[in-house]
């Protein structure tokens, strides 16, 4: 029995995971970018948040493509322990970019999006001088925790 044929199936579908990150992020980007030109000039600032979005929207979810590929290949085709610290070290920076994009994308960490609230974007304060869960008063808001 050839020990090689299960090594290069796990290389290739890896591989295949790699592929699919890259094409996600490029496909996200054509298509987000089409829709900005598409909607002529009219609301700018709007559209450029949209496309902003979108594009972030892409990014992330090729990023996690790629990690998944990076984990698959390192830890089943060469498990050494300076392979596994490359991966974490790359897992790390993906993460933190991940988690960037995320709250460009919403406005807010992901832990501080209310949980009983179904909505993508976080609540942004309604005052520019006030902080988000403090009353005009400076009481602090009980909704907030």
């Amino acid at each position: 029995m050839n020990f090689d044929v299960p090594r290069v199936l796990i290389e290739s579908v890896g591989f295949a995971f790699e592929l699919v990150g890259v094409a996600v992020i490029a496909l996200g980007s054509m298509l987000a970018s089409g829709r900005f030109i598409a909607q002529g000039i009219a609301d700018i600032p709007a559209r450029y948040r949209s496309l902003r979005q979108e594009l972030g929207g892409a990014i992330v979810l090729g990023l996690e493509f790629l990690v998944a590929g990076d984990i698959i290949q390192t830890v089943a085709v060469d498990p050494s322990p300076q392979s596994v610290a490359v991966l974490g070290l790359i897992v790390l920076i993906r993460t933190f970019l991940s988690m960037t994009l995320q709250l460009e994308i919403d406005g807010c960490w992901p832990w501080q999006r209310r949980r009983s609230e179904k909505r993508k974007r976080c609540e942004l304060p309604r005052s520019t001088d006030q902080a988000p869960g403090v009353s005009g008063s400076g009481n602090i808001d009980a909704r907030v925790r």
